[in-house]
């Protein structure tokens, strides 16, 4: 498995993804005033990360702290989602469509694979290539926002690593 695409966990605020590194970045990637992917501390004074998956309507379905995932109220009865636990991974599905997986590469490592949308619905994370007005990528190589390509970018000491805002533009290093 391709070493730059994993989210590593420390005990010091220092999370990487897609080749690029966050230090003491709270919020990694936020739409609009709702963060949908954020650097939480843990109870043993660790840090991990946390997201919101919502779906096409806004709707909150799920949560993923660290290597967990927790479906909300919203995505096991109204969604009737269910989860499915693999060696290795945990799969969130909708009757026999997989909606989302979390992947546990190492016990400090995962991988995430989920197609993220906004609360309002804009379709905002993908994993292949598409024609999105706005969409974020994650590739071997590094992230891909909007027509931004960031490879080995350093976002340190900052409230906000990305913002995204309704009407499609981007702020980087956002306080």
């Amino acid at each position: 498995m391709d070493e730059s695409t994993n989210l590593v966990f420390t005990r010091v605020p220092v999370i990487t993804i897609a080749t690029n590194t966050f230090i003491d970045v709270p919020v990694i990637l936020q739409y609009e005033d709702t963060p949908l992917i954020e650097l939480v501390q843990e109870l043993d004074a660790s840090y991990t990360t946390r997201f919101t998956i919502f779906d096409d309507s806004g709707t909150e379905l799920a949560v993923a702290k660290a290597t967990q995932l927790y479906l909300t109220k919203a995505g096991e009865k109204d969604a009737q989602l269910t989860l499915r636990h693999e060696l290795g991974k945990t799969v969130c599905v909708r009757g026999n469509a997989t909606v989302f997986e979390i992947h546990r590469i190492a016990a400090a490592a995962l991988k995430a694979r989920a197609e993220l949308f906004a609360p309002d619905g804009r379709f905002l994370v993908t994993h292949d290539a598409g024609n999105l007005p706005l969409e974020i990528r994650e590739e071997p190589e590094g992230l891909q926002v909007g027509g931004l390509k960031m490879s080995g970018s350093t976002f340190s000491g900052m409230r906000i690593g990305i913002r995204i805002s309704a009407d499609g533009s981007v702020a980087l290093g956002f306080n």
